[in-house]
C-alpha cells in the first residue's frame, strides 16, 4: 500500500530561489551589463608618473612677437675676382687674408697665343703704314706729273696764243695764206682744251688722292688702336685688386690654366658688414624689409634691419639680409654667428604659457590640461597662434590660471585621461 507525498508550494521571496526564477535571473544580468557597456564613459585612460611630467599654468600677460634665428656675419661687398685674359699662373703675389687696394697686383699670368697675335699685329701695322708711305709717294709723283704738264701746256697755250695773234695780223694785212692763219687758229684753240683737260685732271685727282689718302689714314688709325687694344689685354695678364678690401679667397695654383672670366677668387670689403640668416618659411609671409632685430653681443645690445628678403626657398627656410642700424662689434670677422631676436610685431595682452615638446606631437591643436586636484590631466582641444622662443599664444581653450602638460606627449598613445 502506497501513500502519495504532498509537496508544498514555495510562496513569497523563496520563489526568486526556484529552478523556474533562473530564466529571469539571466535576463536581469544581461540587462545590467548592457547598461554598463552603454553608461561607462569611452575615454581611454592611461596611468604615468607625475614626477615626469612637465605642468605650466596658462597666465595673461604680455606678448613679444619675436622670433630668434641665428646669422651669419659676411662682408656687405664682395667682388668676384676674375682674369679678364685667360692664361697659365706664373706668379702668386699675394696669399689669402692680406689687405688689398685698389689696383695691387695679386697674380701674373703668360698667354702665349696672346703673344703671338701682339707679334702679328705689329707686323699688319707696320706693313700697312708701308703701303700708305708707298701709297702717298705715288700719289704725290703723280701730282707732281700733274702739275708738271699743266705748267708745260700753259706755256705752250701762250706760244700758240702769240702765234696765233701774229699770223692773225699778218692774215688781216694778206701778207700771209689763209690756211696759215686758220691753221694756226686751230693749233691755238686744241692747245686751249688740252690745258682745260689738264687742269680738270688736276682737280680731279686732288680729290680723289685726298679721299683715298683719308680712308687709309682711318684704317691705319682703326689697326693703332686694335693693337693698342691687344697690348691691353696683355695688361690684364696681371689679375689686380678691384677695390680695396681683404683677399678672402684665392682658389689657384702655379701652372693652373684658367680661361678667362673664371672665379679663382674674391674681394672683402673691410670695415662694413651684413648678417645673413636663414629663416623658417613658416613666417615668410611676414618678414619683410624694414623689420628691426636685435642681439647682444660682449655685454651690449647692437640693433640690424632687413634690407633684403630672398623669395627663394629652400629646404624649408628663405635667406635675409641684416645691415647694422648704428654701431657694430668691435672684434667683427667674417664667418662669425650671431643670434637675432627678430621683431615681427608690437608687443599685446594674451593668455600664454611656455613653450615646450608637446606642441611636436600636437602641432598646437590640442592639450593636456590638470584638473584642480592635480590628480590627473584631460586632452583639450585648444587653438595656438603666435608663437616666439619663450611662449605660446593660446587663442582659444584654455582660460588663464588654469594648468597644462608641456612636456613631450610621445608615451601618451591616444589616450584621452592621464591620471598620476
Amino acid at each position: 500500500m502506497s501513500m502519495d507525498r504532498i509537496i508544498e508550494k514555495k510562496t513569497g521571496w523563496r520563489v526568486a530561489f526556484t529552478r523556474k526564477a533562473l530564466p529571469w535571473w539571466l535576463g536581469a544580468l544581461l540587462a545590467a551589463f548592457i547598461i554598463y557597456l552603454i553608461a561607462r564613459p569611452n575615454a581611454k585612460t592611461l596611468r604615468v608618473d607625475g614626477s615626469t611630467v612637465t605642468v605650466a599654468t596658462a597666465v595673461r600677460g604680455e606678448f613679444n612677437d619675436y622670433i630668434r634665428i641665428s646669422g651669419k656675419v659676411l662682408p656687405m661687398t664682395t667682388v668676384q675676382l676674375s682674369p679678364q685674359e685667360g692664361g697659365i699662373v706664373e706668379k702668386i703675389l699675394i696669399e689669402e687674408g692680406a689687405t688689398l687696394k685698389a689696383g695691387d697686383p695679386i697674380l701674373v699670368l703668360s698667354n702665349d697665343n696672346l703673344d703671338l697675335q701682339i707679334l702679328n699685329a705689329e707686323a699688319d701695322l707696320a706693313e700697312k703704314e708701308n703701303i700708305l708711305r708707298n701709297t702717298q709717294i705715288q700719289m704725290e709723283q703723280q701730282r707732281l706729273d700733274v702739275r708738271q704738264n699743266q705748267l708745260e701746256y700753259g706755256t705752250q697755250v701762250e706760244r700758240l696764243m702769240r702765234a696765233y695773234e701774229q699770223q692773225k695780223a699778218l692774215y688781216e694785212d694778206q701778207l700771209i695764206a689763209r690756211e696759215e692763219y686758220l691753221k694756226a687758229e686751230e693749233d691755238y684753240r686744241l692747245a686751249c682744251q688740252k690745258y682745260d683737260l689738264i687742269r680738270e685732271r688736276s682737280k680731279q685727282d686732288s680729290l680723289y688722292r685726298g679721299t683715298q689718302i683719308n680712308r687709309m689714314e682711318e684704317s691705319l688709325e682703326n689697326m693703332l688702336l686694335n693693337m693698342q687694344m691687344i697690348r691691353k689685354r696683355k695688361s690684364n695678364l696681371i689679375v689686380k685688386a678691384p677695390i680695396d678690401g681683404e683677399l678672402g679667397l684665392l682658389d689657384v695654383v702655379l701652372g693652373q690654366s684658367i680661361a678667362s672670366g673664371t672665379k679663382i677668387g674674391q674681394i672683402n670689403s673691410v670695415g662694413t658688414y651684413k648678417v645673413e640668416a636663414q629663416i623658417d618659411e613658416h613666417y615668410i609671409d611676414r618678414v619683410d624689409a624694414g623689420l628691426e632685430a636685435t642681439f647682444e653681443r660682449q655685454g651690449e645690445t647692437f640693433s640690424m634691419v632687413i634690407r633684403k628678403v630672398y623669395p627663394e626657398v629652400r629646404e624649408g627656410k628663405f635667406k635675409a639680409d641684416f645691415k647694422f642700424d648704428g654701431a657694430q662689434p668691435d672684434n667683427i670677422r667674417s664667418g662669425q654667428t650671431y643670434y637675432l631676436n627678430l621683431q615681427l610685431g608690437q608687443s599685446e595682452e594674451a593668455v600664454i604659457i611656455p613653450r615646450g615638446t608637446f606642441y611636436q606631437k600636437t602641432g598646437g591643436k590640442w592639450i593636456y590640461v590638470v584638473n584642480k586636484e592635480g590628480n590627473k590631466a584631460v586632452k583639450r582641444e585648444i587653438r595656438i597662434g603666435r608663437q616666439n622662443p619663450q611662449y605660446y599664444e593660446v587663442l582659444e581653450g584654455l582660460e588663464p590660471g588654469e594648468r597644462v602638460i608641456t612636456s613631450g606627449y610621445d608615451n601618451y598613445g591616444d589616450s584621452d585621461v592621464l591620471v598620476f
